[in-house]
């Protein structure tokens, strides 16, 4: 084992997340595909994703480095119908997470914890159909809600629920704090939105008051070492709820969160990039051997940023633009 990569300010790579396919049965509006913008195509699997043997290849070579777990995004991971045979094959020692729009897991869930998946994270921004359907675009709203029972039927708890957090979505959050405080094996996890990737800066809100309430809600507040989150564990006194964790990711413009970032991404093309929030710093794998998979991972960890918001900054008239420093990186096209 070579030992665990760090970067050039001393972070340690841990994770990795794959995305396995941009395919994707929703069309939510705040969603900016793994950081890379609206690729989505046809539904139809491409020649262009990933093999299992090419993922699970990386996953092998990446264990080498000490990287102890993986989570598998998408779009919509269980598009692929070789999801389970790519967990099954994945390192024993790797933690295995995923992140879901959840409408695929009844029927499927059993099987995916039985080929090792750990745990999962599936995307709820709300509990009404017709507010959910507006996010989403999607009329889904109650084969998610099985998909979720099913997970945690499963043992895939606690199941985490994504929500982010935008002027479409902050009205529903109290209502979402206290589902997942009524509902054993549920955890909510709360996603600023960014602006930056979405081009939608109107839509943002000052996740530092959805921070404050939380905070005078709380019983209890824990600091995670994972981008330094907070989480806020509500309705542990009362003798009617059961007890709620809430988590806030909140990577914009925040220096604390990217200090504490220990992962990096892989495209559902192969390409390796340092973080979520830049979609031009992608480096190729190129036939995907494993000489050419280590290369590109250590080169990829020793360039990554000390902190996005130095990549990113806002103009004078409001839009995000390149900060200059930044503009020779190399990119996919290079």
């Amino acid at each position: 084992m070579a030992g665990l990569l760090a970067d050039d300010f001393g972070r340690e790579v841990t994770g990795v997340r794959i995305s396995l396919t941009d395919r994707c049965n929703f069309d939510c509006v705040y969603c900016h595909n793994e950081g890379l913008g609206d690729t989505r195509g046809p539904m139809e699997p491409s020649d262009e994703e990933m093999s299992a043997d090419d993922v699970v290849r990386f996953l092998e070579v990446v264990e080498g480095y000490g990287v102890d777990a993986v989570k598998f995004t998408g779009g919509e991971p269980m598009l692929r119908q070789d999801l389970e045979e790519i967990i099954e094959r994945t390192p024993d020692s790797m933690e295995v997470s995923m992140t879901t729009n959840g409408t695929f897991l009844p029927g499927r869930a059993e099987d995916l914890k039985a080929a090792g998946l750990d745990r999962v994270n599936v995307s709820q921004d709300a509990l009404d159909p017709d507010d959910f359907a507006e996010v989403t675009k999607s009329g889904a709203y109650e084969k998610v809600l099985e998909g979720v029972k099913a997970a945690v039927d499963a043992g895939l708890d606690p199941v985490k629920l994504n929500m982010v957090v935008f002027t479409h979505t902050a009205g529903y959050v109290e209502e979402m704090v206290e589902h997942v405080a009524d509902n054993e094996g549920l955890q909510l996890q709360l996603i600023q939105y960014m602006p930056e990737l979405t081009g939608k800066p109107e839509w943002n809100v000052d996740i530092g008051r959805v921070h404050d309430w939380l905070a005078e809600k709380a019983d209890r507040v824990e600091h995670r070492e994972m981008h330094d989150r907070k989480r806020y564990f509500v309705g542990e006194e009362s003798d009617d709820e059961t007890g709620g964790m809430v988590e806030i990711v909140d990577p914009v413009e925040n220096e604390e969160f990217c200090a504490n970032c220990g992962r990096v991404r892989v495209t559902h093309e192969g390409y390796l990039k340092g973080c979520l929030n830049r979609n031009d710093d992608l480096r190729s794998m190129g036939e995907m051997t494993r000489e050419e998979i280590a290369a590109t991972f250590e080169e990829v960890v020793a360039n990554r940023v000390p902190y996005y918001g130095e990549y990113l900054v806002e103009g004078e008239d409001g839009e995000y633009e390149l900060n200059e420093k930044y503009l020779g990186t190399p990119s996919a096209a290079d």
